[in-house]
Order: structure tokens, then C-alpha cells, then sequence
């Protein structure tokens, strides 16, 4: 087969192949190391929450029609008849004109349908309670299975976990729960030129920046990155790495090499391999052109430019959201179109048709909304991801965009 590139595929058509790949397998998961991972079955509710009417202000549980006509200059009078614990239901029941003290928490006598905050009464003479505002049915009160209710579904299959997700699953007994595996992703660079991070280069040599830049962004959604180095722009050598990375993992990353030069192994490489199912080879993206998506044998092969700013936004446009994808989560893209920040665009930005074309920006404070500034530079420029706080979208069919625009902004971290 030819080195050429093959049609160009749209991010669009690149992204159903990359989603199409199954997903990694499940394990149990204790409650206390479960964030960052991904459910691989629905959370059910074990019982009513709350399991009965509780308070939720320290104050006087009562009858609301027992408060209904208090003011300050003509308040309501009720007997106070015991106090409510908070670890045991009343043993007693409020009679009308009566009422119960009890606290944030407290569990409400059977008759009581409201709470009026301590603030807001006065206790006078002897077991006596002054009140000096009116509540309403329900007012300060938690009702039974308000929250919940037995058998409910509280957190779906495909949820990754955070911190709310975890205190939801403490509250209904999720001490041990079926999660997706994290999805082992082995990461290879190559190049000659290619050097170790704590080696100094000389002219023509740089050191090995893809090699933790892909494994950062593979731990931030929720891989687990196994490095095997740089591997020389050598046949024998890439092809044995890539043998190896595909045993031991559920996808690999190459990076360099992917393009149409003569040093540009990688595509001859996976072509090579038993298994072996080119998907793309080039894809109408910038930057990013040169990706390469391969199935071998079922494994999710991806090889990637070299260039450090065109392999981060290839990451993050379409290989992020495959990870997402076989780690379990049900709405993959979700990093990538539902965390959009809008800004307007502060100057006129031009783009080639016939590719989506992925652009740096700064965002800055404007009068009333924010300003994306394209960042200027080179692909191959390190400052240009570093000094950008996300990027735009041009689509495929735009000449461009026009100063003042509205855009959404994809950003680098999560806001």
C-alpha cells in the first residue's frame, strides 16, 4: 500500500470509529478509592431518604395551623411538650396548641408538619413558647423519601465519580461498587532526535515532551499511562515496541512519525502487524492532519503528529473522548462540547475550508464578557498551548471568523 495519505476523513466520521471500539473490563472498587472512576452499574437507593420527616433548623417541631395568625405584635402561644432526639424517633405524638423542641436533624413527631426556627420564638413562664411568625405546612422540614426513595436510581451506569457522586454513594451503603477498569493506554515516542528529559540536547536533538504531555492528559481523563520511551526511527525497533504496547494495553499512542516522509514509519508499521485495519490516515483537522486511527485486532492504535501543540489538540479533539469512551462513560464528548465558555472574538481570524481548524486563545476580561485573542505561532512553538488559555473552533465550511463573533471556548482546564 501506498504512503500517500488516504481520503481525508471529517474529526466527525474519525470520532464514530474511535467510539465504536469496545469498552475495558469491570472490577470492585471500595467507596474510598472510587472518585475518578467510571460506574459500570446503576446505583440504587437501599431505603427512604430521609427515612422519616426530619428537621432541618434548630427550632420547635408543631402543627403549622398552630402558628397561622402570628406577628410580632400579636404572636401565637403553644405548649411545649417534650423534646425530640436525634438519633431515635419520638416515642410521643404534639396534641394541638402543642409543640416539641428539637434540633437540625431532629426526627418530627407523626402530627407535627412543620418547624419554626428558635430565632423566631420566645419561651416564656414555664414550658410556654412565644411565637412570633407563622409558618407553613412543610416549612423547615425534610419529608420522608424527599431525596429519595428505596429502589430509586441515584447515579447511572457510565457516571464517572466526583466528589458528589462519592458522598451520594456513602449515604446509600455504596461501600463496594462495579466500576469500568481504567483503560491501560501505552504511549511510544519516536525519532531520532529524541532525547531523555534529563539529558541536555544539542543542536537538532530535543527532549521527550510528548512522551509526558499525552501521559498527563491521559491521567486527567481517567487512564492509566504506561510509558515505554522513544523508540529510534528504526523498522524493527518501532514494530517490536508497538507489539509489545499492544499485549500489555487497551490502546496505544505514537507519537511522530505519522506523516508521508521517508522517516515517517508508523503508518507502515500498523499496516504490517497481523490484525491489522486502517480506519484513517490523515483527518481534516488543524493541526493535526497526519493521525492515523488503526484496529488491531480489537486494540485502538493511534499514531499521532510529532509536533508538541498539533499531538495536544489531537488529544483532546478526538482521543480524549475515546478514552472516555472505553472507560465506561456514557456521554464521552461531554469534555469536550458541554464545557464550552463563551466569549466574543477579538479579531479577525482566518481559516482554510475544507478542515476544522483548531485555534489558540487567550481570554481576557471585556466590557461585560470575555475576549478571545488568538495566540499566534507556530505548531512546533511549546509557548503557544502554555500561553493559551483554550482554544476555538473553526468549522469546516468557514473561511473564518469575523472580530466581534460570538464563540465558545473550549478551555484547557475545567471550569
Amino acid at each position: 500500500m501506498g504512503h500517500d495519505f488516504f481520503q481525508l476523513v471529517s474529526v466527525h466520521k474519525l470520532r464514530e470509529s474511535a467510539l465504536a471500539f469496545p469498552l475495558v473490563g469491570k472490577e470492585s472498587c471500595p467507596l474510598e478509592s472510587i472518585p475518578g472512576r467510571v460506574l459500570a452499574e446503576d446505583f440504587y437507593a437501599d431505603c427512604d431518604w430521609p427515612m422519616r420527616s426530619r428537621s432541618c433548623m434548630d427550632g420547635f417541631a408543631l402543627r403549622a395551623a398552630d402558628s397561622f395568625g402570628a406577628g410580632e405584635f400579636s404572636p401565637a402561644y403553644v405548649d411545649i411538650a417534650f423534646e425530640c432526639r436525634i438519633d431515635s424517633p419520638p416515642e410521643q405524638d404534639i396534641q394541638p396548641g402543642q409543640c416539641a423542641r428539637i434540633v437540625t436533624g431532629g426526627i418530627l413527631p407523626s402530627s407535627a408538619d412543620s418547624v419554626v426556627m428558635f430565632e423566631q420564638t420566645r419561651e416564656i413562664g414555664d414550658g410556654c413558647l412565644e411565637i412570633r411568625r407563622p409558618v407553613a405546612p412543610g416549612e423547615n422540614i425534610m419529608l420522608r423519601a424527599e431525596d429519595a426513595a428505596e429502589g430509586d436510581i441515584l447515579l447511572g451506569q457510565g457516571t464517572r465519580i466526583g466528589f458528589r457522586e462519592s458522598g451520594l454513594l456513602a449515604a446509600f451503603g455504596g461501600h463496594n461498587c462495579r466500576v469500568y477498569r481504567r483503560p491501560r493506554v501505552g504511549i511510544i515516542s519516536t525519532g531520532d532526535e529524541i532525547i531523555p528529559v534529563h539529558e541536555k540536547p544539542s543542536p537538532g536533538l530535543v527532549r521527550d515532551v510528548n512522551l509526558y504531555a499525552l501521559a498527563a492528559q491521559v491521567r486527567d481523563c481517567g487512564g492509566e499511562p504506561r510509558l515505554y520511551g522513544a523508540v529510534r526511527d528504526e523498522y524493527h525497533l518501532l514494530k517490536e515496541a508497538v507489539q509489545r504496547a499492544i499485549e500489555e494495553n487497551d490502546a496505544v499512542l505514537i507519537s511522530g512519525g505519522s506523516s508521508v516522509g521517508v522517516r515517517d514509519l508508523t503508518i507502515k508499521v500498523l499496516e504490517d502487524l497481523p490484525g491489522s485495519r486502517i480506519l484513517a490516515h490523515g483527518v481534516a483537522l488543524s493541526p493535526g492532519k497526519p493521525t492515523i486511527l488503526s484496529d488491531i485486532s480489537g486494540t485502538a492504535v493511534w499514531g499521532l503528529p510529532g509536533q508538541v501543540s498539533s499531538v495536544q489538540v489531537v488529544m483532546l479533539v478526538l482521543v480524549e473522548p475515546f478514552l472516555r469512551h472505553i472507560g465506561g462513560e456514557s456521554d464521552p464528548l461531554w469534555s469536550f462540547e458541554k464545557r464550552l465558555y463563551p466569549a466574543v472574538l477579538g479579531r479577525n481570524t482566518p481559516s482554510a475550508p475544507g478542515r476544522e481548524d483548531y485555534v489558540r486563545v487567550s481570554l481576557e476580561a471585556g466590557d461585560g464578557e470575555s475576549v478571545a485573542w488568538p495566540v499566534t505561532g507556530k505548531s512546533g512553538l511549546l509557548r503557544t498551548m502554555s500561553n493559551a488559555w483554550g482554544m476555538i473552533r473553526i468549522p469546516a465550511e468557514s473561511e473564518g471568523l469575523i472580530k466581534g463573533e460570538k464563540v465558545k471556548v473550549f478551555p484547557f482546564r475545567v471550569v
